[in-house]
């Protein structure tokens, strides 16, 4: 909104004076840099608190009234991308320490739902205190989460996670959930890199 102003002020300058000064040109083009670099530094500073406990293996997750099982790095949760329909199919066949695909289904395994997700995203190893509004299908926190263990890999390319949960309006579409809780929907075939899955299992 500042930038808007500004650059006008130096725009006026420019038509009204024949020799314009060299102020200003620097301002029409420091200004809106300035505050492309104070965003870079905060989002930068904000990246750096990321917690990072670098164990990767399978984790007992709890807080808001839910505790889940988090497959470890592997099938239940790879580095790369896969399709809903893919992802749905996998879980199944996950065997229950998480690092194995079996030739029969097991169904241990299995995909989150948005509520789920939505109530145990964290951040800085705090509960983020999610609820997931099932009639405005909107996502609330009492802190925004962010991209940080146990729940994320920080290094890793994957922003998104599938849930289980269609979008009940269209059936070629599922909901995903971002890094910092927002909550959206892709279509099922989609498998862009960032675009992954976390299975998840009862705490027995």
């Amino acid at each position: 909104m500042i930038v808007i102003p500004i650059c006008a002020l130096g725009l006026l300058y420019y038509v009204g004076h024949p020799e314009p000064k060299r102020w200003a040109y620097r301002l029409i083009i420091f200004i809106p840099l300035i505050i492309i670099l104070s965003i870079g530094i905060s989002q930068g500073i904000r990246i750096s608190k990321r917690v990072n406990d670098h164990d990767f293996g399978m984790r007992i997750v709890e807080g808001n009234d839910l505790t889940l099982v988090f497959a470890p790095r592997g099938p239940g949760w790879p580095d790369e991308g896969v399709s809903w329909n893919d992802a749905k199919n996998n879980v199944k066949y996950l065997a229950e320490d998480g690092y194995t695909l079996m030739e029969e289904e097991q169904n241990i395994w299995r995909l989150p739902t948005v509520d789920e997700m939505v109530r145990l995203m964290m951040l800085h190893n705090v509960n983020a205190g999610g609820i997931w509004d099932e009639n405005t299908k909107k996502a609330t926190y009492e802190m925004m989460p962010d991209k940080e263990t146990p729940l994320w890999d920080i290094h890793s390319p994957v922003i998104y996670y599938w849930t289980s949960d269609e979008l009940e309006s269209d059936p070629s579409r599922a909901y995903i959930i971002v890094y910092h809780g927002g909550i959206f929907t892709r279509v099922k075939s989609e498998s862009q890199r960032y675009l992954s899955l976390r299975a998840v299992k009862e705490n027995d």
